[in-house]
């Protein structure tokens, strides 16, 4: 037997992280710009994260969500505490797909409704209802396609008051467009799918599996457009490696005992590692530290002619170029021992370092790109954008 393949892989194999880096087999350092798929949120083998999963491991690593366990309490306590949602109820799950299927399902059973209203290069994960969300047809069923999804602009107001009527279950959107080119809702929008979810009653679900837990300078991208949705879905950063996912659901929402369920979700170690994050970007700042270092990215990026915009906010960045960046990206890991993200569109490089990363590592990447670029001397035929 073999592991079936999945994504296609670089020649490289971590061996050990420490803060913003990562070392191979072979010794080689590696600067950290990606994250993981912007999973890293405090940085590889942090102590305090390291010594709350070893703790826990040596009392108890796991048992059901059969009995009473105190850190499931704690963790959604420390949660409402950094987040602006201290009233709303947190449903602990494994993965950021798992995430999304509770989140729709919650919507789906309060709304009593069928049609879904989603956006154009949004990404909601791989499994069933989530995967009938995202907009890539490679990757769904003919099963897939039989779940009533619109797909509407980003953005477009006008589109958006249009699709709008009693038979909206929900609207679905990520707090900023992670594998979609690193789009950011607009203000405006958001409040615009506010009101109209207000309007007909329909509910207002936000993906923020990338870009929550402090990935854009908040603790939620959405904040960002001042509005609080009904439901919102995380993962990733939430477990800093560890798997861990979540569903905030706002308090006059029904959830009913069994409507939703998980047997690994919420256990012992997951929430250990869960709350050695959240207690890291408190003690640590990281919040005002990601939107430091954006400033200083940005600054010094803007120097870089190739560049032609810089998306996002926090440390959830896409750089646009007028060439393809698979060529790029490749440069960066093997000539100058970089690792940074892609996206659907192929040219935009995606930035998810840790949230810790410091002044020295920007320079790091800058220098890297900035010689990356020299070396390649724009030698790809530009993209239609």
């Amino acid at each position: 037997m073999k592991p079936l393949p999945v994504y296609p892989v670089y020649d490289i194999e971590p061996v050990r992280g420490e803060g913003a880096y990562i070392w191979d087999s072979k010794g080689d350092r590696y600067l950290d710009f990606y994250g993981g798929h912007a999973v890293i949120s405090i940085g590889h083998s942090h102590p305090h994260y390291v010594r709350r999963i070893s703790e826990q491991l040596s009392r108890i690593g796991f048992y059901s969500n059969s009995v009473r366990m105190p850190i499931q309490e704690q963790y959604a306590q420390k949660l409402g505490e950094l987040s602006p949602y201290d009233d709303y109820d947190l449903f602990l799950c494994n993965s950021g797909a798992e995430a999304m299927e509770n989140a729709i399902k919650v919507a789906a059973f309060n709304s009593k409704r069928n049609r879904i209203i989603v956006f154009e290069k949004g990404f909601h994960g791989r499994t069933s209802m989530a995967v009938s969300c995202t907009d890539n047809d490679r990757i769904r069923t003919q099963f897939d396609n039989t779940a009533q999804i619109q797909r509407l602009p980003l953005n477009d107001l006008d589109r958006l008051e249009k699709a709008f009527d009693e038979d909206v279950a929900a609207v679905i959107v990520e707090g900023i467009l992670g594998i979609g080119g690193i789009h950011v809702p607009t203000p405006a929008f958001l409040q615009r799918i506010r009101s109209l979810c207000d309007q007909y009653q329909s509910v207002m679900v936000m993906d923020e599996v990338q870009s929550g837990v402090g990935r854009s300078g908040k603790f939620f991208a959405h904040e960002w457009g001042g509005v609080k949705p009904d439901v919102i879905a995380l993962a990733k950063g939430m477990g800093n490696g560890f798997p861990i996912g979540g569903v905030l659901v706002r308090p006059e929402m029904e959830a009913w005992k069994g409507m939703l369920g998980s047997t690994f979700g919420g256990n012992h170690l997951a929430c250990a590692a869960g709350l050695a994050v959240l207690e890291v970007i408190e003690e640590e700042s990281l919040l005002d530290n990601a939107l430091r270092r954006e400033e200083e990215l940005r600054t010094k990026l803007n120097d870089i002619q190739e560049i032609k915009e810089i998306r996002g906010h926090g440390l959830m960045l896409g750089l646009v170029f007028d060439i393809a960046i698979a060529e790029l990206r490749k440069s960066l890991v093997f000539d100058h021992n970089v690792f940074t993200g892609s996206s659907s569109e192929p040219n935009v490089l995606r930035l998810l370092p840790p949230l810790s990363i410091g002044s020295t590592e920007i320079d790091m990447f800058v220098e890297g790109l900035e010689t990356a670029l020299r070396n390649l001397q724009v030698s790809q035929p530009p993209v239609q954008v």
